[in-house]
């Protein structure tokens, strides 16, 4: 399993608007050169992650992008969700009847435990804290 390039483009963007000073906008312009992210590509994911309510975005000479709420208060889950849909590790966590074994599968205990352990750690890890962390440099 592997998180799409589209999903980790989003977490970076995310982290980048995290950490500039609050209600302070950036352009994506700004955002795809920091992060070296393909701007056409960018756009596409800022369209996302403002759908999923998680940015907002103005256009204009002021315009720009920033967060919709503190860094604290957004996890790396629903990012991840709003580029890539809900995680699923194997289809059988998700529904018992896409598995010949159904039920009495002995490996499908743990595709839904790691499902879990993985779900739980993104939605306990919000962008403040990449902030006190991160060295990724933000231009002024």
């Amino acid at each position: 399993m592997q998180i799409t390039r589209q999903a980790d483009y989003a977490l970076r963007a995310m982290l980048y608007l995290a950490q500039l000073e609050p209600m302070r906008r950036a352009a994506t312009s700004q955002i795809a050169e920091e992060q070296r992210i393909p701007p056409s590509f960018l756009a596409k994911i800022i369209s996302q992650l403002s759908i999923a309510g998680l940015i907002h975005t103005s256009r204009g000479a002021r315009g720009g992008v920033t967060l919709a709420r503190e860094p604290e208060a957004i996890s790396l889950l629903e990012v991840v969700e709003a580029i890539d849909g809900p995680i699923l590790l194997n289809d059988c966590t998700e529904d018992t009847s896409s598995c010949p074994f159904g039920d009495s599968c002995a490996i499908r205990d743990i595709w839904c435990s790691a499902q879990d352990e993985l779900v739980t750690r993104l939605r306990s890890t919000s962008f403040a804290q990449f902030v006190k962390t991160s060295s990724v440099p933000v231009a002024a």
